[in-house]
């Protein structure tokens, strides 16, 4: 049975969630004339920009989006977590996600979900009745679920994520080619499967638009080369939404989110070379390449993005700077770091955010002790190899940003106001009319 094959009124009330990777709310909602689709869904729902989470990194944001909880309770933190005890690193996949999903909250009741191309979703949950991994999935092949849902992608040529070497060209024609496809085949599979499938949570998730925003967020900014191209982009993003919006039946609220903001890129900034130069960090290599290959006598390093660990005895195995110490040199890093000016004489870092502040919950031990969050401009880098400068530019030109997240549901009588992303899950629920406890989450409903 399909999507229409239900008769109104006969089932309980359903939601289909579609996230925008990285879009701005100022984007959208400053050129409404040039996205119409999403400018009625603001004009007869609701809409608002909502904050982003700490640190406002896409395998850390969806984690959270998708359980209502925070990294330490999702044990998540990044692209790169790190073993605890140890100077092992791993990039976290589903297994790593500790909270309990939607679909699963979903499923538990006896309803149906069917997720696409979410991240940090690999390897795909037979959980559900159809699920496609998203970013960080190492191949099509291995990231779908049933079969025959494979079998399908490929017959048009959809892709798990753009080829984001295209956009390291100088020429960035290839790459806006290669974003038009992914998109333009992202879609046709949610409009197969949103008609197709008997869900009550349909979840899909456009990822080519966070893409898009690292080449050409400056282009859009401040008019550059490829201005024309990016608003072309993003009104084929705009079109996207409002079919899927007429697609949906009367007893499915749209939700439409994006997980963090974006801002211009002007310098890169190499945290660990910084800490180096500051005489925090030394290596036992002359050619580091991890994190193990930090010497004994480092008292911080840094992960992406702005994630800074102090090297404390007794949590890492080379551990240099002692408990007692621990609060005097977390504070010593946090006023270097708000003291740290770039090449134009601005501010590196808008604020320092303590491990106690922003993380709470059963796995908070590999929690960073301090995250800066960059000014406008700057993106916080992290590699070991110590040859780059402190402060370098490389070909992306736009980067994330804690502020100005995006919030569409199209209800009226939502209330968006001061939201943030751990609002979106108990909002979910409740549009479902899923039980759930208040206290199982960070956020609250806003309908």
């Amino acid at each position: 049975m399909g999507l229409f094959d239900r008769l109104r009124g006969e089932d309980d009330p359903r939601v289909a969630f579609i996230g925008v990777d990285g879009v701005p709310y100022s984007l959208l909602d400053e050129h409404r004339e040039e996205f119409p689709n999403f400018a009625a869904l603001a004009e007869e729902g609701s809409a608002a920009e909502i904050s982003s989470i700490v640190p406002p990194e896409s395998s850390a944001c969806w984690p959270s989006l998708t359980t209502g909880v925070n990294p330490g309770s999702t044990g998540v933190y990044g692209f790169q977590d790190r073993e605890t005890g140890t100077y092992d690193t791993y990039v976290p996949m589903a297994r790593d996600v500790q909270a309990t999903r939607l679909w699963d909250r979903v499923t538990e009741a006896n309803r149906r979900a069917t997720v696409m191309n979410v991240p940090v979703t690999f390897p795909p949950q037979r959980n559900v009745q159809r699920m496609v991994s998203g970013f960080l999935s190492p191949d099509l092949e291995k990231a779908a679920y049933p079969d025959d849902v494979r079998d399908y992608l490929q017959s048009i040529d959809y892709r798990i994520d753009v080829d984001p070497k295209l956009g390291h060209e100088e020429d960035k024609a290839d790459f806006i080619e290669d974003a038009h496809a992914t998109l333009d085949a992202r879609f046709e599979a949610f409009q197969r499967y949103i008609e197709e499938d008997d869900w009550d949570l349909f979840f899909g998730v456009f990822m080519t638009t966070d893409r898009v925003n690292h080449f050409l967020f400056k282009d859009y900014e401040r008019g550059g080369e490829y201005e024309d191209e990016f608003f072309e982009f993003y009104r084929a993003v705009d079109e996207y939404v409002g079919r899927i919006r007429g697609l949906l039946p009367e007893d499915v609220t749209l939700v439409v989110a994006s997980d963090h903001g974006f801002t211009s890129l002007d310098y890169e900034v190499h945290c660990n070379r910084w800490l180096r130069e500051q005489g925090w960090l030394e290596f036992r290599t002359d050619e580091p390449e991890e994190l193990d290959d930090i010497a004994d006598e480092t008292r911080a390093y840094s992960f992406i993005p702005g994630r800074f660990y102090i090297n404390l005895e007794g949590r890492e195995p080379r551990g240099s700077v002692p408990e007692d110490e621990y609060d005097d040199v977390r504070d010593e890093l946090a006023g270097m770091l708000s003291d740290l000016e770039g090449p134009d004489g601005r501010p590196v870092v808008d604020r320092v955010v303590e491990k106690e502040t922003a993380f709470r919950g059963e796995h908070d031990a590999i929690a960073p002790d301090l995250v800066a969050i960059p000014n406008d401009g700057f993106d916080l880098k992290s590699g070991f190899n110590g040859d780059e400068a402190v402060f370098d530019t490389g070909p992306r030109n736009g980067m994330h940003s804690f502020d100005d997240a995006a919030l569409y549901v199209d209800d009226p009588d939502a209330s968006i106001g001061d939201a943030d992303l751990l609002d979106i899950a108990p909002t979910i629920l409740d549009l479902m009319d899923l039980e759930y406890k208040r206290g199982e989450f960070d956020g609250a409903s806003l309908v």
